[in-house]
Protein backbone atom coordinates (compact mmCIF):
# COMPACT_ATOMS: atom_id res chain seq x y z
CA UNK A 1 0.00 0.00 0.00
CA UNK A 2 3.35 2.24 0.51
CA UNK A 3 4.42 1.95 -3.05
CA UNK A 4 0.67 2.67 -4.44
CA UNK A 5 1.24 6.65 -2.55
CA UNK A 6 4.39 6.99 -3.36
CA UNK A 7 4.63 6.32 -6.79
CA UNK A 8 2.03 9.09 -7.84
CA UNK A 9 3.93 11.57 -5.77
CA UNK A 10 6.72 10.91 -7.78
CA UNK A 11 5.38 11.41 -11.01
CA UNK A 12 4.17 14.58 -9.68
CA UNK A 13 7.48 15.90 -9.29
CA UNK A 14 9.34 14.91 -12.35
CA UNK A 15 6.20 16.35 -14.43
CA UNK A 16 6.71 19.76 -12.50
CA UNK A 17 10.76 19.52 -13.52
CA UNK A 18 9.67 18.75 -16.93
CA UNK A 19 6.99 21.53 -17.26
CA UNK A 20 9.84 23.73 -15.57
CA UNK A 21 12.60 23.11 -18.07
CA UNK A 22 15.15 21.20 -15.82
CA UNK A 23 16.81 18.46 -16.21
CA UNK A 24 16.15 18.91 -20.40
CA UNK A 25 18.27 15.59 -21.85
CA UNK A 26 19.55 18.42 -25.44
CA UNK A 27 18.12 16.31 -28.12
CA UNK A 28 17.24 17.46 -31.65
CA UNK A 29 15.11 19.44 -31.84
CA UNK A 30 12.80 20.96 -35.36
CA UNK A 31 14.34 23.71 -36.92
CA UNK A 32 11.18 24.44 -38.85
CA UNK A 33 9.71 23.35 -42.36
CA UNK A 34 13.16 22.79 -44.75
CA UNK A 35 12.97 23.48 -48.56
CA UNK A 36 11.89 20.06 -50.74
CA UNK A 37 15.07 18.62 -52.17
CA UNK A 38 14.82 19.04 -55.63
CA UNK A 39 17.26 16.59 -58.67
CA UNK A 40 18.98 18.20 -61.60
CA UNK A 41 16.26 18.99 -64.53
CA UNK A 42 17.54 17.91 -67.40
CA UNK A 43 17.01 20.56 -70.40
CA UNK A 44 16.31 19.37 -73.84
CA UNK A 45 16.82 15.71 -73.19
CA UNK A 46 15.64 14.61 -77.17
CA UNK A 47 18.99 16.82 -78.58
CA UNK A 48 20.98 14.45 -80.96
CA UNK A 49 24.44 13.58 -80.12
CA UNK A 50 26.85 15.73 -81.75
CA UNK A 51 28.63 13.97 -84.83
CA UNK A 52 32.05 16.20 -84.73
CA UNK A 53 33.31 17.84 -81.09
CA UNK A 54 33.93 21.33 -81.05
CA UNK A 55 36.79 22.70 -82.57
CA UNK A 56 40.31 22.12 -80.74
CA UNK A 57 38.31 21.22 -77.76
CA UNK A 58 40.56 18.23 -75.51
CA UNK A 59 42.80 18.01 -78.95
CA UNK A 60 46.26 17.70 -76.78
CA UNK A 61 48.51 15.28 -78.13
CA UNK A 62 52.41 14.85 -76.99
CA UNK A 63 54.89 16.09 -79.17
CA UNK A 64 58.36 14.75 -80.33
CA UNK A 65 61.01 17.50 -79.84
CA UNK A 66 63.87 15.79 -82.14
CA UNK A 67 67.42 16.70 -82.27
CA UNK A 68 68.10 16.88 -78.27
CA UNK A 69 69.67 14.63 -76.39
CA UNK A 70 69.26 14.13 -72.63
CA UNK A 71 72.16 12.40 -71.26
CA UNK A 72 71.12 9.83 -68.61
CA UNK A 73 67.24 10.61 -68.99
CA UNK A 74 68.14 13.90 -66.52
CA UNK A 75 66.56 16.96 -67.84
CA UNK A 76 68.50 18.85 -65.81
CA UNK A 77 71.41 18.51 -67.90
CA UNK A 78 69.56 19.39 -71.12
CA UNK A 79 69.88 23.47 -71.46
CA UNK A 80 66.89 24.88 -71.37
CA UNK A 81 67.54 27.28 -75.02
CA UNK A 82 68.46 24.02 -76.83
CA UNK A 83 64.64 22.45 -75.81
CA UNK A 84 63.16 25.67 -77.07
CA UNK A 85 64.49 25.94 -80.11
CA UNK A 86 64.74 23.04 -81.30
CA UNK A 87 60.66 22.57 -80.37
CA UNK A 88 59.38 25.97 -81.52
CA UNK A 89 61.57 25.80 -84.53
CA UNK A 90 58.94 22.84 -85.86
CA UNK A 91 56.24 23.23 -83.36
CA UNK A 92 54.70 26.60 -83.61
CA UNK A 93 51.87 25.59 -81.50
CA UNK A 94 48.89 27.61 -80.92
CA UNK A 95 50.86 30.07 -83.34
CA UNK A 96 50.60 30.02 -86.93
CA UNK A 97 53.69 29.51 -89.03
CA UNK A 98 53.16 32.47 -90.60
CA UNK A 99 52.20 34.53 -87.67
CA UNK A 100 54.29 37.78 -86.61
CA UNK A 101 54.68 36.95 -82.91
CA UNK A 102 55.71 33.75 -83.64
CA UNK A 103 58.46 34.35 -86.25
CA UNK A 104 59.51 37.36 -84.52
CA UNK A 105 60.32 34.94 -81.18
CA UNK A 106 62.17 32.70 -83.40
CA UNK A 107 64.74 35.33 -84.34
CA UNK A 108 64.96 36.13 -80.93
CA UNK A 109 65.67 32.71 -79.97
CA UNK A 110 68.93 33.57 -81.25
CA UNK A 111 70.13 36.31 -79.83
CA UNK A 112 70.19 33.62 -76.49
CA UNK A 113 73.59 32.74 -74.75
CA UNK A 114 74.25 29.28 -73.31
CA UNK A 115 73.45 30.20 -69.98
CA UNK A 116 70.04 30.88 -71.02
CA UNK A 117 70.45 34.99 -71.18
CA UNK A 118 70.11 37.04 -74.45
CA UNK A 119 72.20 39.75 -75.43
CA UNK A 120 70.88 43.18 -74.59
CA UNK A 121 67.76 40.90 -72.95
CA UNK A 122 66.47 39.96 -76.11
CA UNK A 123 66.16 36.24 -75.25
CA UNK A 124 62.43 35.51 -74.74
CA UNK A 125 63.37 32.33 -72.38
CA UNK A 126 62.16 32.49 -68.76
CA UNK A 127 63.82 30.86 -65.99
CA UNK A 128 63.32 26.68 -65.99
CA UNK A 129 61.36 25.14 -63.53
CA UNK A 130 61.54 21.60 -62.49
CA UNK A 131 58.65 19.28 -60.92
CA UNK A 132 57.60 15.50 -61.64
CA UNK A 133 54.00 16.05 -63.22
CA UNK A 134 53.88 12.91 -64.77
CA UNK A 135 54.13 10.97 -61.43
CA UNK A 136 57.01 8.67 -62.76
CA UNK A 137 59.68 10.14 -60.15
CA UNK A 138 61.51 11.72 -62.63
CA UNK A 139 61.31 15.96 -62.89
CA UNK A 140 59.93 17.31 -66.02
CA UNK A 141 61.14 20.43 -67.75
CA UNK A 142 58.90 23.44 -67.31
CA UNK A 143 59.40 26.85 -69.23
CA UNK A 144 58.33 30.21 -69.52
CA UNK A 145 58.63 32.06 -73.63
CA UNK A 146 57.58 35.64 -73.79
CA UNK A 147 56.25 36.79 -77.07
CA UNK A 148 56.09 40.27 -78.77
CA UNK A 149 52.33 39.57 -78.35
CA UNK A 150 52.86 40.06 -74.91
CA UNK A 151 51.52 36.76 -74.40
CA UNK A 152 53.27 34.10 -72.44
CA UNK A 153 54.17 30.53 -74.49
CA UNK A 154 54.49 28.02 -71.48
CA UNK A 155 55.71 24.52 -72.59
CA UNK A 156 56.49 21.05 -70.25
CA UNK A 157 58.67 18.76 -71.43
CA UNK A 158 58.84 15.01 -70.55
CA UNK A 159 61.94 12.36 -71.25
CA UNK A 160 60.99 9.05 -72.04
CA UNK A 161 63.63 6.76 -72.98
CA UNK A 162 66.07 9.37 -73.75
CA UNK A 163 63.10 10.75 -75.76
CA UNK A 164 62.53 14.52 -75.66
CA UNK A 165 58.84 14.91 -75.75
CA UNK A 166 56.41 17.87 -75.32
CA UNK A 167 53.36 17.22 -73.27
CA UNK A 168 51.81 20.95 -72.79
CA UNK A 169 51.49 24.29 -74.85
CA UNK A 170 49.49 27.26 -74.32
CA UNK A 171 50.14 30.15 -74.74
CA UNK A 172 47.99 33.48 -73.15
CA UNK A 173 47.74 36.74 -71.60
CA UNK A 174 49.42 35.26 -68.51
CA UNK A 175 49.03 37.09 -64.94
CA UNK A 176 50.24 34.44 -63.18
CA UNK A 177 51.87 30.63 -62.83
CA UNK A 178 52.20 28.47 -59.99
CA UNK A 179 53.01 24.82 -58.94
CA UNK A 180 50.25 22.68 -56.61
CA UNK A 181 51.58 19.57 -55.82
CA UNK A 182 51.60 18.02 -59.65
CA UNK A 183 49.53 20.30 -61.19
CA UNK A 184 50.42 23.44 -63.24
CA UNK A 185 47.70 26.45 -62.47
CA UNK A 186 47.75 29.44 -64.49
CA UNK A 187 46.16 32.70 -64.17
CA UNK A 188 45.39 34.61 -67.20
CA UNK A 189 43.75 37.82 -68.01
CA UNK A 190 39.95 38.03 -69.02
CA UNK A 191 37.93 39.70 -71.95
CA UNK A 192 35.51 40.59 -68.87
CA UNK A 193 37.01 43.23 -67.15
CA UNK A 194 37.63 42.82 -62.94
CA UNK A 195 38.20 39.05 -63.91
CA UNK A 196 40.70 36.39 -64.88
CA UNK A 197 40.82 33.45 -65.76
CA UNK A 198 41.79 29.90 -63.62
CA UNK A 199 42.94 27.17 -65.38
CA UNK A 200 44.60 23.68 -63.63
CA UNK A 201 46.53 21.64 -65.98
CA UNK A 202 47.06 18.16 -64.62
CA UNK A 203 48.98 15.02 -66.14
CA UNK A 204 46.50 12.21 -68.08
CA UNK A 205 47.78 8.71 -68.05
CA UNK A 206 45.84 8.01 -71.08
CA UNK A 207 47.07 10.95 -73.32
CA UNK A 208 49.82 10.91 -72.18
CA UNK A 209 49.75 14.43 -71.89
CA UNK A 210 48.68 17.34 -69.69
CA UNK A 211 45.57 18.64 -69.96
CA UNK A 212 43.08 21.54 -68.80
CA UNK A 213 41.35 19.55 -65.75
CA UNK A 214 39.69 22.54 -64.48
CA UNK A 215 38.90 26.11 -66.20
CA UNK A 216 36.97 28.87 -64.36
CA UNK A 217 36.51 32.89 -64.20
CA UNK A 218 36.96 34.94 -61.05
CA UNK A 219 37.02 38.19 -59.69
CA UNK A 220 40.69 39.66 -60.06
CA UNK A 221 42.40 41.03 -57.14
CA UNK A 222 44.69 43.43 -59.73
CA UNK A 223 42.99 45.85 -61.82
CA UNK A 224 42.11 45.14 -65.55
CA UNK A 225 44.53 45.00 -68.67
CA UNK A 226 43.30 44.82 -72.07
CA UNK A 227 44.72 41.98 -73.89
CA UNK A 228 47.57 42.85 -76.96
CA UNK A 229 45.71 43.25 -80.25
CA UNK A 230 45.79 39.48 -82.36
CA UNK A 231 48.07 39.74 -85.65
CA UNK A 232 46.38 39.43 -88.72
CA UNK A 233 46.89 36.14 -89.34
CA UNK A 234 44.13 33.59 -87.87
CA UNK A 235 45.43 31.64 -84.80
CA UNK A 236 43.15 28.99 -82.46
CA UNK A 237 41.36 29.75 -79.54
CA UNK A 238 43.29 28.21 -76.22
CA UNK A 239 40.23 28.30 -74.53
CA UNK A 240 39.39 26.33 -72.67
CA UNK A 241 42.11 23.54 -73.97
CA UNK A 242 44.75 24.79 -76.80
CA UNK A 243 46.36 22.50 -79.00
CA UNK A 244 49.54 21.26 -78.33
CA UNK A 245 50.09 19.35 -81.60
CA UNK A 246 50.74 22.08 -83.97
CA UNK A 247 53.51 21.85 -86.67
Amino acid sequence: MQRSRLAPAAFAVLAVLLAGGCGDPGGLRGAGPTPTAEGPTHLWPDLPSPSVPAEDYGAIEAVKVKGVEVPKGDLRKVDPVDVVRADFTENPGTYEPTDRAYKETVERLKDCAEDGSGEQGRCPVLKAYYRDLTGDGRDDLIVGVSTPDDNLDIRVYAEEKRQLTQIMEMSDAVLGVELAGRDLIIRAISSLAGYEYHTVWSWDSHQKAMLPTSDEIVRSAKGPRKKAPKSSAPRPSTRPSPSGSGG
